[in-house]
């Protein structure tokens, strides 16, 4: 006696060869599938049941995804998780108030800040504390300021208070970080600013720099003074004199 089964799909090369390997005389592919079960009716039931497992265990009526292609979100639960870490890192390093927060994860950061801070459309961010008086720093003049720098964790990496001495910078000569110089531009003579600077807008990185990877930093700057400078020269000597 010989059972007829029909499939209602092609079956795969892998379906094909399990057919045989239960024994099953005849597989061909038309517009449906046949599989001629050779086997005595008492062995029939078991064939059936072998057939269903084939069926249900086949990748090809059965397809699983691939998970390559999908990109893993950022859950709301990890961002939160990041924030808390970064929060208590700060508190650590005694970050000044009001510090800015940073979710990272890889090469993904978020700023997390308080809407006292503008983003200007180079991505630099900033927060006025004071404004100040008088006129904004012009290409060529000098400018003396203060200033304390820190790294995404709150760390202290730089300050002229503790050096003593505030730090004097021509403007328009590129002798300062981009988004440092970016930042000062538009300050005022006692004015007090926090300047975020995202990477692209960072200092160089390596060993002989205070920056030892591309992050964000944070600069707590107190412009002093802006100074006219100009060229003199002396017989064979020339120099610049700002005052």
């Amino acid at each position: 006696m010989v059972t007829t089964k029909i499939l209602s799909t092609p079956l795969s090369p892998r379906l094909t060869f399990l057919c045989e390997k239960l024994r099953l005389s005849k597989c061909r592919s038309k517009r449906s599938t046949f599989c001629s079960l050779s086997e005595e009716p008492k062995y029939e039931s078991l064939n059936r049941r072998r057939l269903v497992y084939v069926l249900v265990s086949s990748p090809c009526l059965f397809p699983v995804l691939s998970s390559s292609a999908k990109t893993k979100s950022k859950s709301p639960y990890d961002e939160r998780r990041l924030l808390e870490q970064n929060k208590r890192i700060q508190r650590e390093n005694n970050a000044p108030d009001e510090f800015p927060n940073f979710v990272r994860e890889g090469f993904e950061v978020k700023v997390v800040a308080s809407d006292n801070y503008i983003k200007a459309d180079s991505g630099l961010i900033y927060r006025d504390f004071d404004v100040g008086q008088g006129d904004c720093p012009k290409d060529g003049q000098q400018v003396t300021f203060h200033y304390i720098g820190y790294n995404e964790s709150g760390r202290r990496i730089d300050s002229t208070y503790i050096q003593g001495t505030p730090a004097r910078i021509r403007m328009g000569t590129n002798a300062l970080v981009p988004g440092f110089e970016m930042g000062i531009r538009d300050m005022k003579p006692g004015g007090r600013r926090r300047i975020i600077i995202p990477p692209e807008l960072g200092p160089p990185v390596g060993p002989s720099t205070f920056f030892s990877s591309k992050q964000f930093e944070v600069f707590d700057v107190e412009l002093l003074s802006i100074q006219n400078c100009e060229r003199r020269t002396i017989g064979f000597y020339s120099d610049v004199t700002c005052n």
